[in-house]
């Protein structure tokens, strides 16, 4: 059952909401977009593209496209990431005008198959030549589904890093942890997917709702544009007289923050607020000391909002950047009305094999010297006999020495040639063959 459709405040102190595109990407995609519809969030479309055609036609999102038709003729990628990269970069095209016009696209996918781990770099890629901002929102596979899946999802992984503005990370396995264990697979999924719906309801309130202080648009592309880092969103709710206590609590534990973990590995922070009229200046402090406290020393941008929709309830919103990333460029907000330059066409390699190559030509690295110490060279005995004699000036005893190295003729019987002493010996330019060449040249045999 769709629920009632959440509507941006407006009015005249209400700014224009940026235009944003939530995109599934593959099987995994699809669904969790599906379940996103239902959180009823105005301005927002939804799209979704895939190699199998009958899951497209499956589809109620209101956009779809079809991947890569003439190389997989609609049956899927068959768990080939290759197949699934080739498929998007086929109809890079249609997903630039698929689109067109958004400030800001959400590419949803789950990594481990063939179209979500090929396609989605793609699909990402050629959202940020529109110079939109791009987020991915990904779910990671279950132990249970093989190394093979995970090894796809790792590689995927790290050019979607490379694609996107920033990637937001679930890990199916730590969802599992979260629920029962006797909770049915279906449901496990759709609380996966309503995590990841969670953290897209948080975005969508990030950068549409007008607030006391104003976090928009603007500071979600300052803290996240450019990093091609692992970014973390999280949201929280609660309501009654302990709201902003509980509010903190279930951050730090949230499985998206890594049960709060990650906020002391922070780069920089953006938290939003949202309460209703009843808001107190104390809940606000209490709430920021804390998570101040919980990311010492990152860069913190908060904003707060006043809405009558949140009355008695407490909502914060949180977008953690992590310490390892990259900086975007001066720490200023970017004008989107000026063209970006485009990122290169290969900015995430083509394939696991490419990938390697990447890491192992990087810079030169420097390389413990070889142990092997190759042997002495072979020396004759009139070179031992004369290095000898210009080391020690011909001492008798060193020639005594030397004469002693000089090896003679071995003492082997010549055998009888029996039955065939009275054959023809055969004869090449005087040399009798039958006779041992070592015999016939006269060499020294150790």
């Amino acid at each position: 059952m769709t629920q009632a459709t959440q509507t941006p405040p407006s009015g005249p102190a209400a700014r224009p909401a940026p235009a944003i595109k939530v995109i599934g990407v593959g099987g995994a995609g699809l669904h969790a977009v599906a379940h996103m519809t239902e959180a009823g969030l105005a301005g927002v479309s939804f799209a979704g593209v895939h190699t199998d055609a009958r899951a497209l036609g499956h589809s109620q999102l209101p956009e779809t496209l079809l991947l890569g038709g003439e190389l997989t003729r609609g049956l899927g990628a068959g768990g080939d990431p290759d197949i699934g990269r080739a498929a998007a970069e086929a109809g890079a095209e249609k997903l630039r005008g698929l689109c067109a016009g958004a400030d800001l696209v959400v590419v949803v996918a789950g990594l481990g198959g063939g179209t979500g781990s090929g396609s989605a770099p793609v699909v990402a890629q050629a959202v940020r030549s529109n110079r939109a901002l791009v987020l991915s929102l990904v779910a990671l596979p279950f132990d249970f589904e093989g190394a093979r899946r995970q090894q796809q999802a790792a590689l995927a992984l790290r050019q979607l890093k490379t694609a996107s503005d920033a990637v937001i990370c679930l890990s199916n396995q730590k969802v599992a942890g979260l629920i029962d264990e006797k909770t049915k697979f279906f449901d496990a999924l759709r609380f996966s997917n309503e995590m990841l719906t969670q953290g897209l309801r948080g975005i969508w309130r990030l950068v549409t709702c007008t607030g006391l202080i104003n976090v928009d648009f603007a500071d979600l592309c300052r803290v996240v544009r450019g990093r091609q880092a692992e970014s973390c969103f999280a949201t929280a709710e609660a309501a009654g007289e302990n709201r902003a206590r509980e509010v903190v609590a279930q951050l730090m534990a949230h499985p998206l923050l890594d049960q709060g973990r990650l906020l002391g590995e922070a780069d920089a922070v953006l938290v939003s607020l949202a309460g209703g009229a009843d808001l107190t200046l104390k809940e606000v402090s209490q709430v920021m000391e804390q998570l101040n406290r919980a990311c010492e020393g990152a860069q913190v941008i908060m904003g707060a909002a006043v809405e009558a929709a949140f009355q008695d309830r407490l909502a914060v919103t949180l977008v953690v950047t992590k310490r390892n990333a990259a900086p975007t460029q001066g720490n200023v907000a970017p004008d989107l009305d000026r063209p970006e330059p485009e990122p290169p066409a290969a900015e995430f390699p083509t394939s696991a094999l490419d990938l390697e190559t990447q890491h192992l030509s990087r810079g030169d690295v420097a390389r413990t010297p070889s142990r092997f110490v190759p042997p002495a060279p072979s020396l004759s005995p009139e070179k031992v006999e004369a290095l000898l004699l210009k080391q020690g000036n011909g001492s008798a005893r060193q020639r005594k020495q030397v004469a002693r190295m000089r090896q003679g003729m071995l003492p082997l019987e010549v055998i009888p040639k029996g039955r065939f002493a009275k054959s023809e010996p055969t004869l090449h330019h005087g040399e009798d063959l039958d006779t041992p060449t070592y015999i016939r040249r006269g060499v020294a045999l150790n």
